[in-house]
């Protein structure tokens, strides 16, 4: 059965659209929604959606994602493969970084610009909902095992992203706010080891003018009570037991922080 994933900050509505073209194309799709709730311009923080669950999605499986400010404009759209021969992911959407980190953290990339028009939409391209027009068709034909090479040529000048911009000053870390997810947990962009080189579980961070134990898990602080630990995705988070840490400390997706190693 193949499997499409679906990342966007399209909200209500619009994904319902992309499903219906995919299974017009692949009625034995696997439709598995990742998230649309992405803030709205969102890319990093779909990028980062879509880096923290790839490495679970079995081989074959297409990742189609939509967060795109610039659609109907000249940016491209893109399709990828990576990974390791026989363990190959795909990844379609537009060109401005959104698949990178994901596709990168496979392996081996291969980045082409999607101009095969057999491949999308045989009605009218909308100039506002790419997402349905070209992404979701693009993604449905790759699942169907139609090869990747084949929706255009290869586009080695594609738009980088990565979760770079995070540091050690002294005993002050600083970095950026990735995501807040639904639980109002905020992951940062500072990896697991940088942390563990600086510091060891028990260690109070101030940030935002607040102090805040760095633990092993959530239920080791007290209902409503901060604190901060690394997540499963491997990047140091914020938290509030039972509670959001966005609104605790006033800070969402895209915000700069500077923690203090006390």
């Amino acid at each position: 059965m193949s499997v499409i994933t679906l990342t966007t900050d399209f909200g209500d509505l619009y994904p319902a659209a992309m499903k219906a073209v995919i299974l017009g194309i692949n009625p034995g799709a696997q439709i598995v929604d990742i998230t649309h709730h992405i803030s709205q311009a969102g890319i990093r923080e779909g990028a980062f959606a879509l880096y923290s669950l790839v490495p679970y999605f079995p081989a074959k499986s297409v990742h189609v994602g939509v967060v795109d400010p610039g659609v109907g404009t000249a940016r491209r759209a893109l399709a990828v493969k990576a990974g390791s021969p026989g363990n190959e992911q795909f990844f379609v959407g537009p060109d401005n970084g959104l698949l990178i980190p994901a596709a990168r953290r496979l392996g081996e990339m291969e980045v082409y610009e999607i101009r095969n028009l057999d491949l999308i939409l045989h009605s009218r391209v909308s100039a506002t909902f790419h997402g349905r027009d070209i992404f979701a068709p693009v993604g449905a034909r790759l699942s169907m095992g139609v090869p990747v090479k084949d929706v255009g040529p290869e586009s080695p000048d594609f738009v980088d992203l990565d979760f770079g911009n995070f540091g050690i000053d002294g005993r002050f870390v600083f970095g950026e706010m990735l995501l807040s997810d639904s639980f109002g947990n905020v992951i940062t962009n500072i990896p697991e080891e940088m942390i563990l080189e600086l510091c060891d579980y028990g260690t109070l961070f101030e940030v935002n003018g607040r102090q805040v134990p760095f633990l092993q898990t959530y239920g080791m602080a007290g209902k409503g009570e901060p604190l901060a630990l690394i997540g499963s995705h491997g990047f140091l988070e914020f938290a509030v037991n039972q509670g959001s840490a966005a609104r605790y400390f006033g800070i969402e997706a895209g915000d700069p922080v500077e923690i203090k190693v006390m």
